[in-house]
């Protein structure tokens, strides 16, 4: 699977240093970058047979798109997170499949203890879908999180960390070496994971690696603003815009997709990314 072209977000290029509004970033996230991902929560939940029988958490949970794939095989879902304009999109993508009938989700607005089973029952599937590997430390607040979570979950659980691939897989690195080089101070941004990266984590949290693999997961755009809108939404860039200004940030992020441009105003860039299950 890959994901599809987004539309056209015309009109939104700002001409000013002015930060972006929080609800804005949520829904560029939203719209534009999470899907990104999808083939990345498709290849893991067909290889664990996520369905009726599946309890998950899923930790930083965003706006809930990997939620609401797991959602549609049946699973019973909650999502935990600290950024409440991400939440509410999430609120929002999830109530229908409830009006519908389907399996009721839950999303909780703070640390992962707070995510605790309302009905006693133990989460039998743990995920961090969020990409570790881009900067020094990114995944250094992953193991206490993972920590909160394990106890959460039942005896043998499974556990899913993801990682960003090789860079010379990823053509995304060298645009998010943007944030190195305007970041005040060498942040390896888009250095991509080590091979033991997610291992490392796995290892800290007490957690024992059964299996992992690797997904194509491109980055297409339908057109260059979308695209600089996209990545600036995931915050990889916040950095780069503190230590200079958000317009200067979003020009050179522009030129820096310019290799990726094609002819027909697309933006097309293959990345692949790496997953590990483990168990609990």
């Amino acid at each position: 699977m890959t994901p599809t072209l987004v539309r056209n977000h015309r009109g939104h290029r700002r001409t000013d240093a002015a930060p972006v509004d929080p609800g804005t970033r949520a829904r560029d996230w939203a719209e534009i970058q999470e899907r990104m991902l999808s083939p990345l929560y498709e290849a893991v939940y067909d290889r664990l047979e996520v369905g009726a029988g599946t309890r998950m958490l899923s930790l930083h949970c965003g706006s809930g798109l990997a939620m609401l794939i797991a959602a549609a095989r049946g699973a019973r879902v909650t999502g935990v997170d600290t950024d409440r304009d991400r939440l509410a999109l999430a609120h929002a993508r999830l109530t229908p499949d409830e009006d519908r009938g389907g399996a009721p989700a839950r999303l909780v607005h703070g640390p992962v203890g707070a995510a605790a089973p309302t009905d006693g029952s133990p989460y039998t599937l743990l995920t961090a879908f969020d990409p570790i590997g881009c900067t020094p430390g990114d995944s250094d607040g992953l193991g206490p999180a993972l920590e909160s979570a394990v106890v959460l979950a039942s005896r043998g659980a499974t556990v899913v960390l993801a990682g960003w691939g090789p860079p010379e897989r990823c053509a995304t690195a060298g645009v998010l070496a943007v944030a190195e080089r305007l970041g005040g101070g060498r942040t390896d941004a888009g250095r991509s994971a080590r091979r033991d990266d997610l291992e490392d984590v796995a290892a800290r949290s007490g957690l024992r690696p059964d299996g992992s693999g690797r997904v194509s997961c491109p980055f297409g755009y339908a057109d260059l603003d979308s695209a600089v809108r996209g990545l600036m939404s995931t915050g990889l860039f916040d950095r780069a815009v503190r230590a200079t200004d958000a317009f200067q940030v979003e020009k050179e992020v522009a030129e820096a997709l310019h290799p990726y441009l094609r002819p027909d105003g697309t933006v097309w860039m293959p990345n692949v990314f790496r997953y590990l299950v483990c168990v609990v």
